[in-house]
Parts: structure tokens; sequence; C-alpha cells
């Protein structure tokens, strides 16, 4: 469970939290939206600790983050998987070595472990056949020849999987989307909807998704955040959202569904 607790944060005389207090549940698909420079991605920063906040404090499962030592802070960074917005991947790498980079930074050298995870990953955001299948034919042949391609090789869907695939390193408690469908067709958004949804269904992810995309917001979210002015202005299902007839909510979601139609 994510608790924050009156933050506060402000960039010179912009002030871009003023005050928020708000929970994620564990296990909750939470979607963070709001305004261009609202605060969404200072936000999330404050919870790995990026940011470190004028006022108030962030609690990650019991603790305040505040107080974590540099070793404690790397621990629980490595339980939290982060999805870029256009997945970032480093174009030098092939997909076995984007999958990869975090264990190796992190001092893994075990090669059948580093493997083991790329299997395991891809597998799980759908881009190889089940895991299960391992050392089949079909499954060996596939995964020979994605595992050596570079990301200018794959489409933008795919860009995203691997992405994903390396936000799943690890087995984290916690995955962070930073806009996850933004760039892609109706299509094959709605594809990387619904892998959100089976990922914090299978593994009992807590997911945090930033995103202007209304579609999404309603496919996939548990719980939705609207901030406006450095505050929580809206807090609610995605039926509740819907159904609001606050005049900023909706002139929020018929400009975000307009632009997305």
């Amino acid at each position: 469970m994510i608790k924050l607790i009156n933050l506060h944060k402000a960039f010179g005389p912009k002030i871009v939290l003023n005050g928020i207090t708000t929970t994620i549940p564990t296990g909750e698909t939470v979607c963070i939206i709001g305004k261009s420079g609202c605060g969404k991605s200072v936000l999330l920063k404050h919870i790995v600790r990026l940011l470190t906040p004028d006022a108030g404090s962030v609690e990650v499962d019991g603790q305040d983050i505040a107080t974590l030592n540099r070793n404690a802070l790397f621990a629980l960074r490595r339980r939290i998987g982060y999805v870029f917005q256009g997945a970032a991947l480093f174009d030098s790498m092939t997909v076995y070595g984007n999958i990869i980079t975090g264990l190796y930074e992190h001092g893994q050298r075990d090669e059948s472990v580093l493997d083991g995870e790329a299997r395991r990953t891809l597998s799980a955001v759908g881009l190889l056949p089940d895991i299960s299948e391992s050392g089949s034919q079909e499954f060996e042949k596939e995964y020979a020849i994605l595992r050596n391609k570079k990301p200018s090789d794959l489409s933008g869907g795919m860009r995203k999987r691997v992405g994903v695939a390396r936000a799943l390193v690890g087995s984290p408690d916690y995955i962070f989307y930073d806009e996850p469908t933004t760039g892609l067709d109706p299509v094959t958004s709605e594809q990387i909807d619904n892998l959100i949804a089976e990922l914090a269904r299978k593994f009992k992810i807590t997911s945090v998704v930033i995103t202007h995309d209304m579609f999404s917001v309603f496919r996939i979210a548990d719980r939705v955040i609207m901030l406006d002015g450095g505050k929580v202005y809206f807090e609610g299902s995605g039926s509740e959202l819907r159904s609001s007839d606050d005049r900023l909510t909706r002139e929020f979601i018929e400009r975000y569904t307009r632009r997305w139609v």
C-alpha cells in the first residue's frame, strides 16, 4: 500500500503539489489523470524518492521512505517496475540486453538466471508462447529470433511490450506506467490495456498508470485520481468518473476523449 500524506512540492514560485493526500491500495490499478503539468509525474518521483517533498510524507507498505537508508531505498526501488513513455528502450541493445540490463547493473552475472528472466517476462507479455512451453522447438525458435532483435526491428506495440517485460524483471510488487498507450493506434492501445489488466490480475501487481487516454481509464482503472491545482480534485471509480456532472471533470473527459477518437 502506498500512502501520500499532505504532500507539498514547489519548484521556485511554481507550486506543483499543494497538499496531496491519497492512498493506493495493494493490488489495485489506479489511473492518475489531469492536465499536462499538473504534477502526475512529480507525484510518482516522490514515491521512489527521486524527489523529496517540501512538506508531507510518503509511506510504502508502512515505511516512511524519507527514513530509509541507501540500501533500504535501493531494495524498495527494486520492488517497483517502471514503464516509460515510448518504452525508452536502448537502441544499441538487443531485446535481450534491454530486458536484463537492470539485473546486470545490480551485479547478476549468472547467465541461466538472466536468460530465465528474459524468457519468463517475454512470455508474460505475450511476445513468446507460454513459458511452460520453454524448451519446445517452437518456443526456442521464436526466442532465438526475438532476443537478438533491436528496438528498430519492432513495431510500436512490440516495443511497449518489451518495455513492460523489462519492468517485470525481478517480479516487482508495483509497476508504474507513464502514458503507456501514447503514440499507439486504437487497436494496439486496447491490447496494451488488456496486458496491463492481465498482469495485474495474474501477478497481483499494484499498478499506477499516468495517462490522458480516457478509453484506457475506463477499461482498466479500479480507481481514478484526478489532479488539478496541485490537489486531488476527484477520486473514485471509473464509473463514478464517467457519471460525474462536475463541470471541470466533464470538460476534461470530453477533451481527452475527443482527442483519441
